[in-house]
């Protein structure tokens, strides 16, 4: 998603209590951050605007959730987002934290030690022309290095419009390890619970397009 550049964002997010952009250290250390780090911690990557990460919070009160965007002016939009949604819901946050870097690289920022029992990715870049499509948050090389911070059992929730990266991406989940809790093509028929809709999804959804959407469980690599 592109984003103009808002010059009030880094300012806002540097007093956010709930954000770091710190992140070369932090492998390991994410659990930390959060007031009850025992709980199970889920990340969202490439989070957008925040209206899913802030709708996972409030209804999943006792999972904590990072969402995390390469971009920080996307963050900026996503905290005020946050901020309006749980002061309307009359929530306290102490379950939701905001991270900027590079997912491409997220081996570099995150490890085997901070137990990721879900990732979401919702909505990514399709990367449909040529050699692009090694760019995609669900090629195989990005799934392996996923494979490195899920605990076993792990479970990867995507999300698409994009009929040719749906089709891609379950042929990328088979041959990385994952097999398929849930595959659909038409999400808005499932009631899923925690399938919050995000701007993309509405705005698809509005046009008619059908949204794509896979739970899938990491296996043993071992495993048949």
């Amino acid at each position: 998603m592109r984003i103009r550049r808002k010059k009030w964002a880094r300012p806002e997010l540097a007093e956010c209590p709930y954000y770091t952009d710190n992140t070369e250290d932090m492998a390991g250390k994410w659990r930390q951050l959060f007031p009850h780090p025992e709980r199970e911690l889920y990340l969202e990557v490439g989070c957008g605007k925040g209206h899913f990460a802030a709708a996972h919070a409030l209804r999943f009160g006792d999972i904590n959730i990072i969402a995390a965007d390469i971009k920080a002016d996307m963050l900026g939009v996503a905290r005020r987002n946050i901020e309006s949604i749980f002061a309307e819901a009359g929530h306290t946050n102490d379950n939701l934290y905001l991270a900027c870097f590079n997912v491409a690289d997220i081996s570099r920022f995150m490890g085997a030690e901070d137990r990721i029992g879900r990732i979401y990715i919702n909505f990514c870049n399709p990367w449909n022309r040529g050699k692009h499509n090694k760019r995609r948050l669900t090629h195989p090389r990005q799934l392996m290095q996923y494979r490195q911070i899920l605990v076993p059992g792990g479970e990867i929730h995507f999300k698409t419009d994009d009929d040719t990266l749906f089709a891609d991406s379950l042929e990328y989940f088979a041959e990385c390890g994952f097999e398929p809790l849930l595959v659909t093509y038409d999400l808005h028929s499932e009631g899923i619970a925690d399938s919050f809709p995000t701007e993309h999804e509405r705005m698809f959804s509005e046009e008619g397009i059908k949204i794509k959407y896979a739970r899938m469980r990491m296996k043993d690599m071992e495993q048949p």
